[in-house]
């Protein structure tokens, strides 16, 4: 190939022409329309031109003969009617090389330029023929339909980036914009982007538009969707992303309505208990009561006390509509703005709660205590049962102060109990719980909750002993059941008792992890030698099935086999795997939420820990850790530290404290 050679080669998806200027070996040197010096391999070559420009040329002169070569070569390709060709052959089904194509398109005779203007078309428009360098092969009907299509399905979808980033661009500012005929389908992008990121089918048509707009924040995306009604200014973004049903179909809701009015009025093959004067003690937000205690004393040396859990499974049949939706969301979900149940609220707060006044069935272990209040004697067995007070946590407390017998008792069964867990090295934390709950304007609410005060004590220690028994009660008639054993802990601190916020949280961290088992086996954390949940059948699926078990006993119905509660087990690790986060992300928010208007106030600090540049430090009033900058403090271990609230965000999960 000699100097002044014009040639056309492909870069970057545009076909450029060039005259050559130099060659080296295999390479050459090219001055291109564009009046630019490139080096290319001889290989990358697309067309080469019959005719040459003067070797003796300027540069100046060359680059304009280039643009004037381009210019013919342009004006030739719009000749060219690609789908009057491709009618003309598309029954061909054979490859066309370039110059019987390029004789197709012109009457005259067929020159470089007449090459290049059909490699120029070709290349422009891939719709009717399937293009290979210097020869075309037409495309089927159905190809060229697939291809229409596509084409279309691009030229929509470069209109909605186009007309959705203006869009957006004006929801923005400060004039509400106009409605946009692609308005859901950009909302679903967004909401897409926003919530699934690159596992949404819409990330990159959300990426086009969110690029167009000039948009990149996660912030401005939530602000948008806000702004058109998807979210709320809170909006529950755990809820979405991990798909939890918020909502009951209308055939749950009407199955829940039909247990309801066919309930029956009497429960036959019952301990009836209805005499008793039962006790639910609860918070006071609870609607769903599913434990209930009595008190009789048997003579000076024995108590019996009855501990009362709701039957549900009395009404929510193993296998039912209702049954497997509960199993789908494995548990209620407590959050300071929403309460998600596991059963319809005809159910849980109705039917299946134990509502003052109501009768209503119950499997109760009834406990026979001595004169020291501990364990002589038990059984579970199936009891009808009225309660008579609906006591709040503050209300037992004052009625226990003011002398309530029967509360008072409970109060230092409880106190028993605990001690005898302690003795047998049960590892007691006594760690603040931090209540949040929302006002009538929405606004968070913070509290401090006594977990230690008399009435809260007692209902824990009791549902632990209940848990304990029936758990033994299983285990005696060899029943699979979900059981929690825990190993000792990699550390013990303390023993019994520690009032330190200190040592109970590294105490804490310390615990060894608790797990599940088919079978009975030590709790080191709760110092018992057999353990299950069965207190919280309202609530809780593992309680439901726990529960079951435990009706088997009683020939009320047949028990899960082994395998069968594995199975249960296994649709409940995932719904069970993300509640706790749901709970525990929620909390936080609103716990940020509050803090979002408390910047500047002073709150104190615990120091947990040293860090290369900051220390870790609790704060006691939200239970909250948080990193606090080390730059020039002298602080050790089990310091209290006056902190200022720097900066909190909610929606980013942010919290800054610098020293007050």
């Amino acid at each position: 190939m000699k100097s002044g050679t014009i040639i056309e080669y492909i870069d970057q998806q545009k076909l450029i022409c060039a005259a050559v200027a130099d060659v080296k070996g295999k390479r050459l040197r090219l001055i291109t329309e564009s009046d630019k010096e490139v080096s290319l391999s001889a290989s990358r070559i697309s067309l080469t031109s019959d005719d040459a420009l003067s070797e003796s040329a300027s540069r100046a002169t060359m680059v304009e003969a280039l643009k004037a070569t381009v210019a013919r070569r342009e004006s030739l390709k719009q000749e060219i009617d690609l789908k009057e060709l491709w009618e003309l052959l598309n029954e061909e089904g054979e490859w066309i090389d370039l110059t019987t194509m390029a004789e197709y398109c012109f009457s005259e005779a067929v020159t470089s330029d007449h090459k290049s203007a059909i490699i120029r078309a070709f290349f422009e428009n891939r719709t009717w023929f399937k293009f290979d360098h210097d020869r075309f092969l037409p495309y089927t009907p159905e190809q060229v339909e697939q291809m229409l299509a596509k084409k279309r399905e691009e030229e929509r979808r470069l209109k909605v980036i186009t007309e959705g980033a203006a869009w957006l661009k004006g929801l923005l500012g400060d004039k509400k914009p106009g409605p946009c005929e692609h308005a859901m389908e950009i909302i679903a992008c967004l909401k897409g982007w926003y919530i699934e990121e690159r596992e949404s089918r819409h990330f990159d048509m959300a990426k086009a538009i969110l690029a167009e707009a000039n948009i990149s924040s996660h912030e401005t995306v939530f602000r948008l969707l806000v702004k058109l009604d998807v979210f709320d200014e809170n909006e529950n973004i755990d809820l979405i992303r991990m798909e939890v049903p918020r909502h009951f179909s209308d055939e749950v809701l009407a199955e829940a309505k039909r247990l309801v009015e066919e309930a029956p009025a009497s429960y036959e093959g019952r301990r009836d208990l209805t005499h008793l004067s039962t006790i639910t003690i609860d918070g006071r937000f609870t609607t769903d009561y599913d434990d209930a205690v009595t008190i009789e004393r048997l003579d000076d040396r024995k108590t019996l006390l009855g501990i009362h859990i709701v039957d549900v499974a009395e009404s929510v049949k193993r296998g039912s509509l209702i049954d497997k939706r509960a199993l789908s969301r494995g548990s209620s979900i407590y959050m300071p703005d929403q309460k998600i149940p596991m059963l319809p609220s005809d159910l849980s707060d109705n039917l299946c709660s134990l509502v003052e006044g109501t009768v209503r069935p119950c499997i109760s272990v009834m406990i026979t205590l001595n004169r020291f209040h501990a364990v002589e004697d038990f059984e579970v067995v199936p009891t009808v049962v009225t309660v008579r007070r609906q006591l709040t946590y503050t209300g037992a407390n004052t009625l226990a102060k003011e002398g309530d017998e029967d509360l008072s008792t409970l109060i230092k069964i409880g106190q028993a109990f605990r001690k005898k867990r302690l003795d047998s090295g049960a590892v007691h934390l006594s760690l603040p719980e931090v209540n949040v709950h929302l006002d009538e304007e929405g606004t968070p609410v913070i509290s401090t909750v006594d977990r230690e005060s008399p009435s809260r004590m007692m209902v824990a220690e009791l549902m632990i002993m209940s848990n304990w028994l029936m758990a033994s009660f299983l285990a005696r008639h060899n029943l699979p059941s979900f059981f929690r054993l825990q190993p000792d802990p990699k550390e013990r601190l303390f023993k019994g008792e520690e009032a330190s916020l200190y040592l109970n949280c590294m105490q804490r961290k310390q615990l060894s992890r608790a797990h599940i088992s088919q079978k009975a086996g030590h709790h080191s954390g709760l110092g018992l030698d057999a353990y299950t949940t069965a207190t919280s059948p309202i609530r809780r699926y593992y309680d439901l099935v726990s529960q079951r078990q435990i009706r088997s006993v009683m020939g009320l119905e047949e028990p899960y086999t082994e395998d069968e509660v594995a199975e249960v087990s296994q649709h409940l690790d995932i719904p069970m795997g993300s509640i706790g986060r749901i709970q525990s992300n929620r909390r936080r928010y609103w716990i940020l939420k509050c803090l979002e208007s408390k910047i500047g106030e002073r709150v104190e600090g615990l120091v947990l820990d040293k860090r290369r540049h900051s220390f870790q430090v609790l704060l006691p009033d939200y239970m909250m850790e948080v990193m606090l900058p080390a730059s020039g403090l002298s602080l050790k271990s089990g310091d209290m530290v006056q902190t200022v609230i720097q900066h909190a965000d909610a929606r980013k999960d942010n919290l800054a404290v610098f020293v007050g």
